[in-house]
């Protein structure tokens, strides 16, 4: 099967991973004065959507803007955190799988193992997606950190990963037809594995 028939759904999430291990935002301790904002300054496009103060969820009335729910929406968060951070680790296990087999395929191009890199090349493609969507759509933050965090070298590796992802899956259906494209293809699944097991690490530390 094409890989190339997942890159629409990279495409969509344009700049992936948002995660965070603390606590959530005691928001109620934090409202001394009517003046507190409950949505923070900057937040993804696709957060705003669903999120925004006339995102889908505020208009439709299913989570209206208030100090109470914005309580609720922090827990929600860290609980979607929390899976976008082992379906990140599932993701990172299936990478590594598929590098193994993409190695031997290289040097044996058997019809097996053809069949087994493009079905973990489905499963981390997926996996990956769904990593991704659980941090776009899960309910932004109280505050906006400054300065260099983790959560910020996070984001910027995504950036690498993201585009590595892309090229990965092109220059994989480009190989079949010449395999010329071989170490480019390598390269780039090197360089994206390598960001996101980064991205994976930085993290928790």
């Amino acid at each position: 099967m094409k890989q190339s028939v997942f890159i629409v759904a990279f495409a969509v999430v344009s700049s992936v991973v948002l995660s965070q291990n603390s606590a959530p935002d005691s928001l109620l301790s934090n409202f001394e004065d009517e003046q507190t904002q409950l949505l923070p300054d900057r937040i993804f496009i696709t957060q705003r959507l669903l999120w925004g103060k006339k995102g889908l969820l505020r208009v439709t009335k299913i989570s209206p803007l208030t100090v109470e729910q914005r309580q609720v929406e922090l827990n929600v968060r860290r609980t979607m955190l929390k899976l976008h951070q082992a379906a990140g680790f599932i993701t990172l296990a299936g990478m590594v799988a598929q590098g193994i087999v993409g190695a031997k395929l290289y040097s044996n191009p058997t019809p097996e193992l053809r069949d087994a890199h493009e079905n973990l090349a489905i499963f981390v493609n997926a996996g990956y997606a769904t990593t991704a969507l659980l941090s776009f759509t899960a309910p932004p933050p109280l505050i906006n950190r400054r300065g260099i965090t983790p959560i910020k070298l996070h984001k910027a590796l995504a950036m690498v990963h993201l585009s590595g992802m892309i090229a990965t899956n092109i220059l994989g259906d480009w190989v079949e037809d010449n395999p010329n494209y071989k170490p480019y293809h390598r390269a780039a699944a090197y360089t994206t594995f390598t960001s996101f097991a980064t991205a994976v690490v930085v993290i928790k530390f």
